[in-house]
Parts: C-alpha cells; sequence; structure tokens
C-alpha cells in the first residue's frame, strides 16, 4: 500500500497501478523458477514414492504384482490421460483425410469417422474387447462379453477394466478411421456401415487377439507348448504397428482394390496424377495433431506412470522418429517425386506419420538413434509405396496404404534390426530390464527378426483375405447397400456429400 501511495503523488491514476518494466520483469522470473522447483518437485516424488510404496521384490529389481491402491490410481490416472490424447486423433484424422480429399467428399469423410467412432464405442463394448483382450484361447476370446463377469482390473496391471477398456476403445477407434482412408470419394454410406460392423466388431478384435490377447497364439509364441516352441521369441507389438497400423492399412488396401478407382481418376502412367488436396492447410494441422495424440498412443502403452525412464524414452523415440521420417520424405520427393525441385507438403505430412507408424512397435526397445533411423528410412519408404501404389492403379487419397500399411510392416520388422538390448519390459512398479530385447545390430542374432516377419506376414496375409472377401461379398449387395455408390453419386454436382448428406462444407451464399 505504500508503494501504490508514492506512486499515486507523482503519476496519473491510470498509470498508478500499472508495475515497472523491472517489477514485471521480477515476478515473470519469479513465476519461472517456480514453475521448474514444482516440477523438479513432482519428478523427485515420482522417483522417491515408488521406493517407499514398494515391495521387497521390487526394491531387488523384479517385476511382481502390486498391491498399493496409490500405485494403482497414478497408473489409472496416466492410463486414462493417454486414452484421451489417443481419442483426440480422431480429430487429427478427419481434418488429414478431408484435406487430402476433393472439396465434394469432405462431409462424407467428416461422418463416415463420425459414424465409425459412435458404432465403435458401441461393438468394443458388447464383443470386440472380449474377443480381444479376454481369455479363450490362441485364436479369440471367449468371455467377458457386454463387460459382464469382468475383474475389477485388468490382469496384473492393478489398473480397473473400464479404463483398460477406453484406452483400447481409443485405439480401435483408430484403427476403424484408418481403413477408410483409401477408400474416399466412391464408397456408398451404407455400405460403409456394414464393412465397419466387420471390422470394428470382428476383424480387428479377433486378428488383434493373437498379439494383444493374455493368451494370444502370436503373444506367447516361442514359449513351451505354445506355437513355434523352438523359436523362443514371443511376437512383439509395443503399441500398435502391427496390430493397429498394419491390420488397418491393409484392410485399406482391400477395400480399394475392391472398389477400383474413382470415376475420371488418371493415374500417373497413364499420364494423370492424383487430384490435388482441397485443403493443404487443414490436412497438414490435422498431422500436427495426429503426432500430438501419438503421445498418448506410445508413451500410454506402457500403462505405467511409475515407469518413468521408459515413458521418457518412448516420447523421446515417437519425437525422432517422426523428425526422421518427415525429412527423409520431402527429400524423396525433391529428388524424385513428379513435382522434382519444389519441396512436397503432403509427402512431409506423410513421411513423419510414417515415421510415427513405425516407431510404435519398437519404441521401448530401441535407443534415439535408433528411432532416428529406422523412422527415416519410414519416410523413404513412404515415397516409394505412394509411388508403387500409383503404378499399380490404386485409387488411395490421402496414402494410408503407405503411412499405415507398408510403414506398419517396417516398424514391426525394425525391432528385430534396432532393439538395443538394454530394455526388457514396463510393469506397474517401473521396469523390469533383467531380459533386454536385442536385435540383429546390437549383437542379438535373427531370433527377435524372425519372430517379429512371422508375426507380420501372419497378421497382414491374414488381414488382407478375410477384408478383401468381406468387401467383395458387400460389393455384390444391390444398390443402395452396396460397397460402391451409385455411379450418380460420384458425377452429380456436390458430389457424395450431396448424394448421402444432401450438404456440402462450403455452401455457396
Amino acid at each position: 500500500m505504500l508503494f501504490l501511495k508514492n506512486i499515486s503523488k507523482t503519476a496519473t491514476p491510470a498509470i498508478a497501478i500499472r508495475l515497472t518494466k523491472s517489477q514485471k520483469w521480477k515476478i515473470g522470473i519469479g513465476i519461472f523458477f517456480g514453475k521448474i522447483l514444482g516440477l523438479l518437485i513432482v519428478l523427485v516424488a515420482m522417483k522417491i514414492i515408488p521406493s517407499l510404496l514398494a515391495t521387497p521384490a521390487y526394491a531387488g529389481d523384479t517385476y511382481t504384482p502390486h498391491e498399493t491402491s496409490m500405485i494403482n490410481s497414478i497408473n489409472t490416472v496416466w492410463t486414462l490421460v493417454a486414452a484421451f490424447l489417443v481419442f483426440g486423433m480422431q480429430a487429427g484424422f478427419v481434418m488429414l483425410e478431408a484435406g487430402f480429399a476433393r472439396a465434394r467428399e469432405t462431409v462424407n469423410v467428416l461422418m463416415e469417422c463420425i459414424f465409425d467412432t459412435c458404432l465403435c464405442g458401441l461393438l468394443f463394448w458388447a464383443i470386440g474387447y472380449a474377443f480381444m483382450f479376454s481369455h479363450g484361447n490362441g485364436f479369440i476370446g471367449q468371455n467377458w462379453f457386454f463387460l459382464t463377469g469382468a475383474p475389477a482390473t485388468y490382469e496384473g496391471t492393478g489398473i480397473p477394466l473400464l479404463a483398460h477398456w477406453i484406452f483400447q476403445f481409443a485405439f480401435a477407434d483408430t484403427c476403424s478411421t484408418i481403413v477408410s482412408g483409401a477408400m474416399i470419394g466412391r464408397t456408398s454410406f451404407r455400405g460403409d456401415i456394414i464393412y465397419s460392423i466387420g471390422i470394428t466388431g470382428f476383424i480387428y478384435p479377433i486378428i488383434g487377439h493373437w498379439a494383444w490377447g493374455p493368451d494370444g497364439f502370436l503373444a506367447t509364441m516361442g514359449s513351451a507348448g505354445n506355437f513355434l516352441p523352438t523359436l523362443g521369441q514371443p511376437f512383439r507389438d509395443f503399441a500398435g504397428s502391427t496390430v493397429v497400423h498394419t491390420i488397418g492399412g491393409i484392410a485399406s488396401l482391400a477395400g480399394a482394390v475392391v472398389l477400383g478407382p474413382r470415376i475420371g481418376r488418371v493415374f500417373a502412367r497413364d499420364g494423370g496424377g492424383m487430384p490435388a488436396p482441397h485443403n493443404l492447410t487443414v490436412a497438414a494441422v490435422g498431422g500436427f495433431i495426429l503426432w500430438f495424440g501419438w503421445y498418448g498412443f506410445n508413451p500410454g502403452s506402457t500403462l505405467s506412470a511409475l515407469d518413468a525412464d521408459g515413458i521418457g524414452r518412448v516420447a523421446a523415440n515417437t519425437t525422432l522418429a517422426a523428425c526422421g521420417g518427415g525429412l527423409t520424405a520431402m527429400y524423396m520427393a525433391l529428388w524424385f517425386g513428379s513435382t522434382k525441385g519444389k519441396f512436397d507438403l503432403g509427402f512431409t505430412v506423410n513421411g513423419f506419420l510414417g515415421g510415427l507408424v513405425a516407431i510404435t512397435c519398437p519404441c521401448y526397445w530401441v535407443s534415439p538413434l535408433g528411432a532416428i533411423l529406422l523412422g527415416g528410412i519410414a519416410g523413404i519408404i513412404i515415397w516409394l509405396a505412394v509411388t508403387f501404389v500409383e503404378y499399380i492403379r490404386i485409387d488411395d487419397p490421402v496414402g494410408a496404404v503407405a503411412v499405415h500399411g507398408f510403414c506398419g510392416i517396417w516398424g514391426t520388422l525394425s525391432l528385430g534390426f534396432f532393439a538395443s538390448g538394454q530394455f526388457g519390459a514396463t510393469g506397474p512398479l517401473g521396469a523390469d530390464n533383467s531380459a533386454p530385447v536385442a536385435g540383429l545390430f546390437y549383437g542379438g542374432g535373427m531370433s527377435v527378426l524372425k519372430a517379429q516377419f512371422i508375426g507380420s506376414a501372419i497378421v497382414t496375409v491374414a488381414t488382407f483375405v478375410v477384408t478383401f472377401v468381406m468387401m467383395w461379398l458387400i460389393m455384390k449387395l444391390p444398390h443402395p447397400y452396396s460397397l460402391r455408390v451409385e455411379a450418380k453419386g460420384e458425377t452429380m454436382e456436390g458430389g457424395l456429400d450431396m448424394f448421402d448428406h444432401g450438404t456440402t462444407a462450403y455452401p455457396v451464399q
């Protein structure tokens, strides 16, 4: 008060309540260092609390089930925050796909993604989660339908089953959204409803059970009494390069093959090329939203906030792989693309997305250098795959097959090359590095690579065959339930937006 009185004697009332520049700096510096101090306290607490609550087994650096409700709560909050980040990727998907598509397909893209999310939630509650994560046999889960009869927590995680469900629902929703990417512009909305039921309710969760189910035959592969016991290695997919992205990308490939190209589409080898995206601004922003959501996708797959080193490593690897993929894809298009000598935005966005897809499987087990290298290779694969898909006359408006299919396969295989031999498994009380995973480049030999190749090949082939048959059967249905929209829906003014939805994204004023 004395300070303000002294100022008021020499200043106008308007100025009397203002702080000097020096005072603003002092306050700002104080706030900044206060935040840094608070962050340090949080980090110290994350290190100290687990040791205070640890069982004797944890103090010996071994993994055991935990008992304390505080640890359960911390890990549950972490898992839910990650789930919300992954769910936020849906905004990125609709922006990316709509931006890369033509204006006449924008409402259709938005409606498909929204519908897939609503449908996925109900199906994953009713049957999908049961097929994927309950006990049954090596091929399919057989319990917990409609989440009835399920335990309070999921397996040994200590996380409430419903929290695990919401996290995995966000993953399932991601896969179902990927599938529509290569099918934009000529899929009838009723056909989309039918194939979405097949993908979300059956194909994704059943095939996903093989790799992520508690008794899936790929998850238990290499152990006594299970699939290929002499291999000595299970199939590993930390956050879903295969389970989410390969399934989604290969399913979209099957759909694009069955549908055929959009009317009037002329491919590069015939003197044409991909129709120009209608809004690259929206597409690029969507790509960044997806990148942001990936920080839930990959670090969240630890299901443990107490594995602090693992979370930090996974987040760093995710970032570096995206950077490597974006740069190499940009230079591939610059040096060899149809716009040679130009810096192509579309390839750059798909390049960093390809890096993100690739790192999703090995993110826990590789070093930062390995993440950069495998992400950079993914960017090269993006250019090669997009060029190949165009050459064989498959119409993929957003590059879904290249980004999710090809880079998903590469990311899965890359673990067999780049696993650094330092890291083992995550757990609710922290990491257990007693049995580290080592790839070919780190003295681990071929065993991990063999397991990854077998698992990836089985999932890829099974997904394509089953999805192709399903899409072909839907294609044979009469209009308006056929997979492909009537020709009028593609050629009329306003395209699919007017034909199926009665409006356009950009009405004429």
